[in-house]
């Protein structure tokens, strides 16, 4: 393609590429101006100008000589409208494609490449097969802790902050991968009304039945800007939101997105993505939970603790303080599985009747790390202060303090819906329960529905040590139409595991 520009008419595609600009011109086109497939070509419309990647249609059906269809982020970017006519220019590939080679190489890259990279990441410059490339390079070739510690501050660097001018600001991170384990709605309102700021950020689920915003969203709104995050924030002392809708660290959203396909974890992006969410709220003192165990994402209890001394050093590093706890991830805390029915779990705790005694102890636990950390108890005495704070119903009027903050209304077990559809999965003999396959729970609670059907899910009768009676229910199935429900139970016959509920 020569230097001079070609005029084309703008078609809405109607489509979204989720982050990557877009654009398809026809064959006949592409060959006239010698493009290929991936090529980058710079759009311009008036003094706007935007540059991106070009696919190719091969029939007049998708999109007509003479026009360039465009996705809905090229849209936005330039403003564009049905009429506009626009032209288009070759344009070079970004800066850090040379970069990302040289990762693939196994060599060191300094901070000055590495911000070009997340730079390019945020602005959309990389398509996903480029920044798969990226993924990939840091999977096969670890960056160092020097590395990480430069991909944590760029990715900061390169989203909004929260400046809460407050000290300490407290924050905790579940490596996640149980089922159930909402700790996070029990911590947040304990620590919350101990007189600590908790402006906590959450994910929504990705191979999990929920994630915390899932649940969270049952009971409130989770979506915010960082204006009015920091609003209520300053009014309550905590928050449960939606990261995803904050622009925190939107670098770190890409990658995780091109990380799924394949799980890829690669640890240097695992740390820098966690502790760059941690440093855009402002957070001082930190902690982790790495769950452990058989089903558990991190099962190897020696790379667990690999993992937390490295959480430990960067965290040095970076000035923050940090705690580090490996617990039981070998089976789902609490009963309930899947935002409606952990959103109880929630409530039946704060309000503490009917509690699941597994996640109250679990969350006191942390949040009496947390006190301590925090200088608001004495060494040893935390988990006792974290227990009076619960109890009291101080945690409680502290929750619906947020959720009214956050525009919501249910405050009680009672007004959450849960599906109409259910099924009870018994014992087939009686015994002692050994072992509940986590894994296999959360399918069953995302085959039936969960978490985009808030009422879906699978509600735990009995856990590990339990004693049971041949003829028990060991779970309920929760749908909201019979056909999930007929999935579910489908999924329990084809379980390739000899037992979900191990009894011996």
């Amino acid at each position: 393609m020569t230097n001079h520009s070609a005029k084309f008419k703008i078609k809405d595609m109607d489509i979204s590429s989720g982050a990557p600009l877009v654009a398809i011109i026809n064959k006949r086109d592409a060959e006239r101006l010698d493009l290929h497939p991936l090529d980058r070509v710079k759009i311009k419309k008036g003094k706007q100008v935007e540059t991106v990647v070009i696919d190719i249609a091969e029939s007049t059906k998708a999109v007509k000589p003479g026009y360039i269809g465009v996705l809905e982020e090229v849209i936005k970017s330039l403003n564009l409208k049905p009429a506009d006519k626009v032209s288009i220019t070759l344009a070079r590939k970004p800066l850090s494609l040379e970069f990302i080679k040289k990762k693939l190489d196994g060599k060191k890259l300094n901070a000055k490449e590495i911000d070009q990279i997340v730079w390019d990441i945020v602005h959309n410059k990389l398509s996903d097969v480029e920044l798969t490339y990226f993924v990939s390079a840091c999977y096969t070739n670890v960056m160092d802790f020097d590395e990480t510690i430069m991909l944590t501050k760029s990715i900061v660097k390169h989203g909004t902050t929260l400046n809460l001018r407050k000290y300490p600001i407290i924050d905790k991170h579940s490596i996640g991968g149980v089922p159930g384990n909402r700790t996070t709605m029990l911590i947040v309102p304990i620590i919350a009304a101990a007189g600590l700021d908790i402006p906590k950020t959450s994910s929504r689920s990705i191979t999990s039945p929920a994630g915390t915003a899932d649940t969270m969203e049952v009971l409130a709104d989770v979506s915010f800007s960082v204006e009015k995050m920091k609003k209520i924030v300053e009014k309550t002392k905590g928050c449960i939101v939606w990261g995803g809708a904050l622009n925190l660290a939107p670098a770190d959203d890409k990658i995780i997105k091109v990380e799924r396909p394949l799980s890829i974890d690669a640890e240097s992006q695992l740390l820098a993505s966690i502790m760059a969410k941690k440093l855009s709220v402002g957070s001082t003192h930190i902690l982790i939970d790495i769950p452990t165990g058989k089903g558990s994402k991190i099962e190897s209890h020696a790379k667990a603790l690999k993992l937390k001394a490295q959480f430990e050093i960067i965290a040095r590093k970076l000035g923050r303080k940090i705690k580090v706890i490996l617990t039981d991830g070998s089976q789902p805390i609490g009963n309930g599985i899947g935002p409606a029915l952990e959103a109880r779990d929630v409530l039946d705790a704060l309000m503490n009747k009917n509690d699941p005694q597994d996640l109250k102890n679990k969350a006191v636990h942390m949040a009496g790390i947390i006190l301590e950390m925090a200088g608001k108890a004495r060494k040893g005495n935390g988990e006792k202060l974290a227990l009076e704070i619960l109890e009291s119903g101080k945690a409680y009027k502290k929750m619906i303090e947020i959720i009214k903050a956050q525009n919501g209304k249910i405050t009680k077990p009672s007004q959450i819906k849960l599906g109409k559809h259910t099924y009870n999965y018994k014992s087939t003999k009686s015994g002692r329960i050994k072992n509940i396959d986590p894994m296999a729970i959360s399918h069953i609670a995302r085959v039936a529905g969960a978490p985009i059907d808030k009422g879906a899910g699978v509600y735990l009768h009995h856990k590990k040590s339990d004693k049971v009676n041949k003829g028990d229910t060991l779970f309920t199935i929760y749908a909201e139409s019979n056909e999930k429900l007929r999935f579910a139970i489908e999924a329990i016959k084809n379980n390739d595991k000899k037992d979900i509920v191990w009894i011996k």
